[in-house]
């Protein structure tokens, strides 16, 4: 399947951790090359096949949607932030969603959430017409700008859980913010046969579907667990499952609850999962269950995330506890983070990371032994990303019992 996480991916830097050091102004050359070797050796063994995405994704341009104190990262597979408390997606995501729609050159889609205007434009080269709405102002107005050569591109700033009436129907949706529920709006202005590529769930548990209309009703397929910004506007005030930030936690750390590979890939609670496995043994730390990272070959990205909300004027510290195990650990070539840690981001409320919290590196070989650190909170701190793995590293690394929690009151 096109959206397998699990696919062994050649990293070009290793992003995972957010710490790429600066890099110096980029030529169009260089920038173009970066760009091609990111579909090679990430997005296509990841599962994108349609060579028409694949040449969407190569020819698109995205350092021209990046921030230009961030352009040096524009071909590494991650998101980005855009200011606004918005981000770029990465380009892994930005491929799957559009693969995802089967998209045709007749095909008028709806895009909710320009952001940036990255995933219109890789849209544009492949349908007739892209019909984009971005609800913050100066975001709607800047992707206007950055898509002015894109002609079949027409945008405007609104509420994207309304939708586009006037210009419906569509023969597909693409919802690049996450609602609770599938806006009725939207049902309502997708063709019958159409398709609809969307995050549904809470704010940090979401599940990536693609939805198919047939006779006014949808049926619907679960991809992948995600990780969006939350559909704004209406949407949020129609949200009834809110996040707690003054208690920060981690779900199925443990990873006692069974993966259903039939109706979402990867572990519940957990999401991009590249190079791992779910083993059972009555002797593990906590409960019959571990992960296990295995890696044999130097700079393959392997790893496991989590995101969390937490309020960093409630939560002045948090203790990280988790059980690890480690065989023939040897770091990797490419970059010095190339190591097993277990790694917390922390994000502002603009959500630009603001903090990196490292329990690690594990190297060499260990029986499982209980890992704990307490760390101070920055006090702008609103979000998290927890995230565990090899990082390019060779070996095998197990953890178990991940857990994180709140510590005296600020």
């Amino acid at each position: 399947m096109f959206w397998m996480q699990r696919s062994i991916v050649v990293c070009l830097i290793l992003f995972v951790l957010g710490c790429a050091r600066p890099v110096p102004a980029q030529t169009r050359a260089e920038f173009e090359s970066w760009r091609h070797q990111l579909v090679d050796k990430i997005l296509v063994p990841a599962g994108i096949k349609d060579p028409r995405v694949i040449e969407a994704m190569k020819e698109t341009p995205r350092h021209e949607f990046v921030p230009l104190p961030l352009r040096g990262k524009s071909y590494y597979d991650m998101g980005l932030p855009i200011g606004y408390k918005q981000t770029i997606s990465s380009p892994l995501i930005v491929a799957q969603m559009t693969q995802a729609l089967k998209p045709e050159p007749n095909d008028k889609v709806l895009e909710i959430g320009t952001g940036s205007g990255y995933q219109a434009a890789v849209l544009s080269g492949l349908v007739k017409e892209v019909y984009s709405i971005e609800i913050v102002p100066e975001l709607a107005s800047n992707a206007k700008k950055a898509l002015a050569r894109y002609k079949n591109v027409f945008t405007k700033q609104g509420d994207g859980y309304l939708g586009w009436p006037e210009k419906a129907p569509f023969n597909k949706i693409i919802v690049t913010c996450s609602p609770e529920n599938v806006p009725q709006p939207l049902v309502d202005q997708l063709a019958d046969g159409g398709l609809m590529a969307i995050p549904v769930g809470e704010r940090f548990a979401q599940t990536l579907y693609l939805f198919t209309k047939k006779n006014n009703k949808l049926e619907k397929e679960a991809l992948l667990p995600t990780l969006f910004v939350p559909m704004t506007g209406k949407a949020d005030a129609e949200r009834v499952i809110k996040p707690d930030p003054e208690n920060p936690h981690l779900v199925n750390g443990s990873f006692e609850e069974e993966p259903n590979y039939k109706s979402q890939e990867g572990q519940p609670g957990w999401y991009y999962e590249r190079l791992l496995t779910r083993r059972t043994d009555e002797k593990s730390p906590d409960g019959k269950h571990y992960i296990e990272f295995k890696n044999t070959e130097p700079n393959l990205d392997a790893h496991l995330l989590q995101g969390f909300p937490i309020d960093g004027r409630k939560v002045p510290q948090l203790e990280v506890s988790a059980f690890v195990k480690a065989e023939n650990v040897i770091a990797g070539t490419q970059d010095l983070d190339q190591k097993p840690f277990i790694a917390i981001t922390l994000y502002d409320d603009q959500r630009k990371q603001i903090a990196r919290l490292d329990i690690g590196p594990f190297l060499g070989t260990s029986a499982w032994h209980e890992e704990h650190k307490t760390f101070v909170i920055p006090k702008d701190a609103r979000e998290g990303i927890f995230r565990i793995g090899l990082f390019g590293a060779t070996g095998i690394i197990c953890f178990d019992k991940l857990e994180i929690k709140k510590v005296g009151p600020r």
